[in-house]
């Protein structure tokens, strides 16, 4: 079996301070929560498919920064997933395609529920909470 590499953002305001979550209607996270994002495609970077699944999923968008938050990597090796935290100046609508029918932008732990397993504990391990924290609070130096 072939290694899967997959990308997802998760968008951050910088004037309201929220995240960006999508209400997924397909496949096996129908009816979940997540982030714009996907596999990658042929020989696609996961910085590449990241910026596909943007255009894909919410149209194009205008990101200040964006910041590896992790990777995952299954115990088996077979699977990885790379999130970054994409900073934008404004919360926007975004223009959904048919994987979405919904959106919500959220304040820091108040996560839309359900909430796709895996991002879940993205959210709750505590290196990436201090990862957020510490980019939360270099933002308010600039």
């Amino acid at each position: 079996m072939e290694k899967i590499i997959c990308s997802g953002a998760l968008f951050y305001t910088l004037d309201t301070h929220r995240f960006l979550f999508l209400h997924r209607t397909k496949g096996k996270q129908n009816n979940l929560w997540g982030l714009v994002g996907g596999t990658n495609e042929g020989t696609e970077t996961p910085w590449e498919s990241l910026k596909r699944e943007i255009s894909e999923e919410i149209g194009t968008v205008k990101i200040k920064k964006t910041i590896p938050l992790e990777t995952f990597v299954s115990n088996d090796d077979k699977f990885q997933f790379h999130t970054y935290l994409c900073l934008v100046e404004n919360e926007f609508i975004p223009i959904l395609n048919d994987e979405h029918d919904g959106y919500a932008w959220v304040t820091f732990t108040k996560w839309p529920k359900p909430l796709h397993h895996g991002l879940r504990n993205t959210l709750q391990n505590k290196t990436n909470q201090l990862k957020l924290e510490t980019v939360f609070k270099l933002i308010e130096l600039l």
